[in-house]
């Protein structure tokens, strides 16, 4: 289905990024990682302009196109007590504003049936404390998403995922952490680098603007205190 598409995943050298670097790979595509961490491809700040540029021109030389991008780098989790200025700024360049220019760098040179995936988190609906750097970037991408998907009808389709709990060492969870999900389970990359390919696939061709919320179900549940076992402790 992806032999020989171009795919570019930011953030895919560890965690979820590199599940879907991965699952492209076993497809059949070429694919282009960038991130912070030692990987098979760039490394570099996807805070840094001149980065996003180098990078752009490094996937444009090497296949003349793309087919796909997946914006997965994780932005900074900081809160209100001890984020600094500079800190909430950078964890916005990271989580929006790197998705938007990547987006508009390789806008020209997307191939015919070409799709965007944009990872945001289940935070973009909800909360802890002392998360607001990584809920704002979150936010943001979640609302960028409809808005590219306007901006570029007719020629890619923009979608975003907004992952749950998703243990990126594949640890198999019991006891409460599991059961407290109504689908049983804590989730594993697989879950959302599967759907990452199937947004990028003809079979979701009618499929753009949309965040599908992949978290076993934890957001669809009231919790009461002491209902269904559930206990707030102040």
């Amino acid at each position: 289905m992806f032999k020989d598409k171009v795919a570019v995943v930011t953030g895919g050298a560890k965690g979820i990024g590199k599940a879907i670097a991965q699952e492209f790979c076993k497809a059949g595509a070429k694919v282009c990682t960038i991130d912070l961490l030692p990987n098979d491809y760039y490394v570099g700040d996807l805070a840094d302009q001149a980065v996003l540029e180098n990078f752009a021109r490094s996937v444009l030389a090497d296949h003349g196109h793309v087919d796909y991008l997946v914006n997965n780098a994780l932005p900074l989790m900081k809160g209100l007590e001890d984020c600094s200025y500079e800190e909430f700024n950078y964890a916005l360049q990271v989580g929006v504003t790197a998705p938007f220019y990547l987006t508009k760098l390789f806008a020209p040179h997307f191939a015919p049936g070409g799709a965007i995936v944009n990872i945001s988190s289940s935070r973009d609906r909800m909360s802890q404390p002392q998360t607001e750097s990584y809920t704002a970037a979150k936010g943001g991408i979640s609302a960028l998403t409809h808005a590219l998907a306007v901006s570029l009808r007719g020629k890619v389709r923009v979608n975003s995922i907004s992952p749950g709990w998703i243990d990126t060492d594949y640890t198999v969870y019991d006891g409460p952490d599991a059961t407290q999900h109504p689908a049983g389970r804590v989730g594993n990359p697989l879950d959302i680098a599967h759907m990452v390919l199937y947004l990028c696939s003809d079979k979701a061709g009618f499929i753009t603007g949309e965040n599908i919320c992949i978290d076993g179900g934890m957001t669809r549940q009231m919790i009461y205190h002491n209902d269904f076992g559930w206990n707030l402790q102040e």
